[in-house]
């Protein structure tokens, strides 16, 4: 016998009522008209009117998301693009007006410092394949060192204040690049009259920036260290140049050092393999840039493109 007929046969008054639920399987509900029982049912299966008010009858609440914790070595806030930290041949790097007259093997160093967002890169000034000038390059210098060594003041450059004694009779208080030439005198990467130099009263910051002297200024930031004792046989040994001896004497040392940083030597980075080093000769902005993309030696040193993975 079915569960109706069973309560309709022990009770006969009642009223029986079937709601079927989907999924909740079977509700009885029983009433009984006049009877005690089934007024306090009907009672007791009345919705309450606090409930009522929350929600309207006539549609059911919104499931809110729940908040998701960030994953293990996430972080809240502000994510990097998805191509962070990766190689600068897979990262897909800012571009600019000038980046297709670049020659191909410069071009990631200069995708490096415009994804780092560097100004003097991201601006039309920038021509690639021009002439950089000496005071242009020793801002250049001076601006990626600390860029590169922002996490280690001891490593950083100081700006020199108004206050100082020039160090070039060209280069006052109130020339645009004075914090920088001033500040790379005072620390004597650069010759000046402060390294006891007779030689270098001017600066010239306006003359076109030579690769002897490129090598000179940036070689002392890398290696961190005197510049040992060079010949012009020592340098043809080390780097087979013909035109060893058309290298300035000072700037020989330099150029001796940067051998010792293997396959990191900025004269690498900058003008690719070669027998003549034309030291007399102009650089062009890329040029500066690329070698400008790494400060250390052999063993160990930072770069753009791994600044771009912090």
């Amino acid at each position: 016998m079915s569960l109706p007929g069973v309560i309709s046969a022990l009770f006969p008054r009642l009223r029986v009522c079937l709601i079927s639920l989907v999924g909740l399987g079977l509700v009885l509900v029983t009433g009984c008209a006049g009877g005690s029982v089934g007024r306090s049912l009907e009672k007791s299966l009345e919705a309450d009117p606090q409930i009522q008010n929350q929600v309207p009858s006539s549609q059911s609440p919104s499931p809110q998301p729940e908040p998701t914790a960030p994953e293990s070595g996430g972080q809240m806030g502000p994510m990097p693009p998805a191509d962070w930290g990766q190689p600068a041949a897979n990262r897909v790097s800012p571009t600019a007006p000038w980046l297709a007259r670049v020659p191909e093997d410069l071009k990631p160093y200069l995708q490096d410092w415009l994804a780092l967002g560097w100004d003097d890169f991201k601006n039309s000034a920038f021509q690639p394949n021009q002439r950089i000038t000496r005071g242009q390059y020793a801002k250049w210098l001076f601006t990626a060192n600390n860029r590169c060594y922002g996490d280690q003041p001891t490593k950083r450059l100081r700006s020199a204040g108004p206050d100082s004694k020039a160090a070039f009779q060209d280069v006052p208080a109130n020339h645009p690049d004075y914090g920088a030439i001033q500040g790379l005198a005072e620390a004597g990467i650069i010759p000046s009259s402060l390294s006891g130099s007779s030689t270098a009263l001017s600066f010239r910051p306006e003359a076109p920036l030579t690769r002897e002297t490129l090598v000179l200024w940036k070689v002392p930031l890398d290696t961190r260290a005197p510049l040992p004792t060079a010949t012009v046989e020592a340098v043809k040994t080390g780097w087979g140049f013909q035109d060893a001896g058309q290298i300035d004497p000072f700037a020989l040392r330099a150029v001796l050092a940067d051998r010792q940083s293997g396959e990191f030597a900025n004269i690498l980075r900058a003008f690719g393999y070669t027998t003549l080093f034309q030291p007399k000769k102009a650089v062009t902005q890329a040029e500066a840039a690329a070698a400008l993309w790494r400060f250390g030696g052999q063993t160990e040193g930072i770069s753009a493109q791994e600044l771009l993975k912090r």
